[in-house]
């Protein structure tokens, strides 16, 4: 037990952790952070993390003042933070033992239905895009969207543009219909950053079987996350079920990738990172049961067969 647990140990220390549903260990807007916040940051043993800007339904100027932010976050604190625009950027931050923000979007509310949008956010480093939430939007629909709602013409256009700017593709909140639409329209691997298997617990956030599949024969990243929808309610979640979700994940990879593939594992803690507007949505939510508390830090990654690609976008 005690060699297994030094070699898991030097394992982390040299690998390159990423978290791909997280921000940084921030109690307020105010600038600079206190040292205790930054050595928490530094020692939490991440190499990057995808940060969601623009809240769930943040409107464009919005969108771009949390952008700003993260960039004097980044200026204040250069030697504990750096952006992430370029996969050689997270080896970067490895060695300098900074933590590499990837600027991302979960909602596409700050395009409005401007596809042009995606090359300015591109330009300022957002490189993860999702086509909507939870609801419709005009490219495509989320999981409280109703059944029928799907990837819309506007949507195949934003596809192809994230394609074609190098903007990756992330349907982790997307329904049935526009996750199958926007899996066969890009020509690129798409990702589902955090979701998990509907198979061990039915919920609209955990995706099926197939579109795992479908995710794995595109060359993409399937990224398990431990929220309470991984279970069934009012039952906290633990990590038996963590682990139910992670292995049903990899049987499915075994049983129908023909390519060597990738896996991002993650488990997810208590970080209380604000969220602005959550308290209001919160209830719809839950009501339609897809509630998440929304405040993670601790993760743990495992990949096979990837020599470093699962982070090309």
């Amino acid at each position: 037990m005690m060699a297994r647990s030094v070699r898991a140990r030097a394992l982390c220390i040299g690998a390159r952790l990423s978290d791909a549903n997280l921000g940084p260990p921030l109690t307020s807007d105010q600038l600079t952070l206190l040292q205790a916040t930054l050595d928490l940051a530094r020692n939490a043993g991440v190499s990057a993390i995808k940060t969601s800007m623009g809240g769930f339904n943040a409107p464009f100027e919005d969108t771009l003042a949390e952008i700003a932010f993260y960039q004097r976050l980044i200026e204040a604190h250069p030697d504990y933070f750096r952006q992430i625009r370029t996969v050689g950027d997270i080896a970067v931050a490895k060695r300098a033992r900074q933590v590499g923000i990837i600027f991302s979007f979960e909602s596409a509310a700050c395009l409005e239905d401007k596809v042009d949008r995606i090359d300015l956010f591109r330009n300022l480093g957002v490189r993860v895009m999702q086509l909507s939430y939870n609801t419709p939007s005009p490219f495509g629909a989320g999981v409280m969207s109703p059944a029928d709602a799907t990837l819309t013409d506007l949507g195949r256009e934003a596809v192809a543009r994230m394609n074609e700017k190098g903007v990756a593709l992330d349907l982790s909140h997307a329904n049935p219909a526009t996750t199958a639409a926007a899996i066969a329209a890009s020509t690129k691997p798409v990702l589902i950053t955090h979701a998990g298997c509907a198979a061990v617990h039915n919920n609209p956030r955990n995706k099926s079987d197939e579109v795992m599949r479908a995710v794995a024969e595109k060359g993409g990243v399937f990224g398990i996350f431990d929220l309470f929808f991984t279970a069934p309610s009012p039952r906290q979640p633990n990590v038996d079920d963590y682990i139910a979700h992670m292995t049903h994940a990899l049987d499915v990879r075994r049983r129908s990738c023909r390519h060597r593939q990738r896996y991002e594992l993650r488990y997810d803690g208590d970080v209380g990172r604000k969220s602005a507007g959550w308290n209001a949505e919160t209830p719809r939510r839950i009501a339609a049961g897809v509630a998440a508390p929304g405040r993670r830090w601790a993760v743990c990654r495992l990949r096979k067969g990837s020599t470093g690609r699962t982070a090309r976008w």
